[in-house]
């Protein structure tokens, strides 16, 4: 990309492995060119898939760390901002204090360079409970904050599996721009299955799989033909060694279904009612978190082999193309895919403000 194409200029804060930034990127008009987070392995992740940004490792608190990340950032002439500044202390028992409260420290210097970098749009992305904790009253001090810094906002929830993702899974969003009011895109109601988004990859058996191998079989939809578009071999697909006890398990359970199929005496501790159950192959797939390899762990169980999806099923059910590759042992790589914003739903954003100010100078 040429560099009067790329007028969005961004900073990403707490970029993680790069799912946001990946997925705005999609837009031509736009350019991550700083990236920072705390965790080198997701930076590894980062740099290894978007290797022209700059990366800063280190917490944005730490006043030499901050520091490098504005002088980087007016160097590289950043003129917007993305994140997830994570909110602890946004709960009944922090109103009192709410973004003076100290666990909101991370949210506070999320705008805090705002105020410095004075950006021509940022959004932040966040847990849906944000917009209606204490009836609101966090959205109130967040709105009033941007409007204070002179920029108009829009917020709201958005789900993933409106904008081509194969998942059910809602985040709050408030983008903010100097120029206008941009209001969040409108999703489509035609969704992406799980049968769409992984059906070419159903043959690992438990422990089975490597990093880096050959595909086995040809795409048989067009969202798979889209993922792997510009990947010539699979990285990532590697099954979880489950327990003898657990394959047994799954043995009871048939496709599609889940712990209901358990006789009692080996449903354990486990209260929820999603643990042990599979995925359906004609819907989407519920929220993916940081544990989808633990056939314990809630809807994430094949929907019939006996066995919990693995990273690349994963990513692919976050709409992350098949080049887009984890760095890092399984822990960090199921942590990385499970805290990610799904791509496709960054570039809807990526789109509607593009649609809405254009280029900007």
């Amino acid at each position: 990309m040429n560099s009067q194409i790329q007028t969005f200029r961004i900073l990403d804060l707490f970029s993680g492995a790069g799912g946001f930034s990946y997925g705005i990127e999609k837009n031509k008009h736009f350019k991550t060119v700083v990236a920072v987070d705390f965790n080198p392995t997701a930076l590894a992740t980062f740099n290894y898939n978007m290797p022209d940004a700059q990366i800063v490792n280190g917490d944005i608190t730490d006043v030499e760390i901050k520091k490098k990340v504005i002088d980087v950032s007016q160097k590289m002439k950043v003129n917007m901002i993305i994140g997830g500044p994570p909110c602890q202390g946004f709960s009944l028992k922090g109103k009192k204090l709410g973004l003076n409260d100290s666990r909101n420290y991370l949210f506070n210097e999320y705008l805090n360079i705002v105020e410095i970098l004075r950006p021509s749009v940022f959004i932040i992305e966040n847990v849906k409970a944000l917009l209606s904790t204490s009836a609101g009253w966090f959205k109130n001090q967040i709105v009033e904050r941007v409007q204070s810094l002179g920029y108009y906002i829009s917020y709201g929830i958005l789900n993933a599996s409106s904008f081509g993702v194969p998942q059910s899974r809602e985040r709050a969003f408030f983008v903010c721009c100097k120029e206008k009011k941009i209001d969040l895109p409108i999703g489509k109601s035609t969704l992406i299955t799980v049968r769409d988004a992984i059906g070419d990859l159903s043959y690992l058996n438990s422990g089975e799989g490597s990093f880096e191998q050959d595909y086995l079989y040809p795409a048989i939809s067009d969202y798979q033909k889209e993922r792997r578009k510009n990947s010539k071999k699979l990285y990532n697909h590697k099954a979880s060694n489950h327990s003898d006890i657990a394959l047994m398990k799954l043995s009871m359970i048939p496709p599609e279904c889940g712990k209901e199929y358990l006789p009692e005496k080996l449903l354990g501790k486990q209260k929820f009612s999603g643990t042990w159950g599979r995925l359906k192959w004609d819907s989407v797939s519920p929220t993916i978190d940081t544990r989808f390899d633990a056939s314990s762990n809630g809807t994430n169980n094949h929907p019939y082999l006996n066995r919990a999806i693995t990273p690349r099923e994963a990513a692919r059910l976050q709409s992350f193309d098949d080049n887009f590759v984890f760095i890092g042992a399984k822990v960090q790589v199921r942590q990385q895919i499970g805290n990610a914003v799904p791509p496709l739903l960054a570039k809807a954003l990526a789109d509607k403000i593009y649609e809405e100010i254009g280029v900007l100078v």
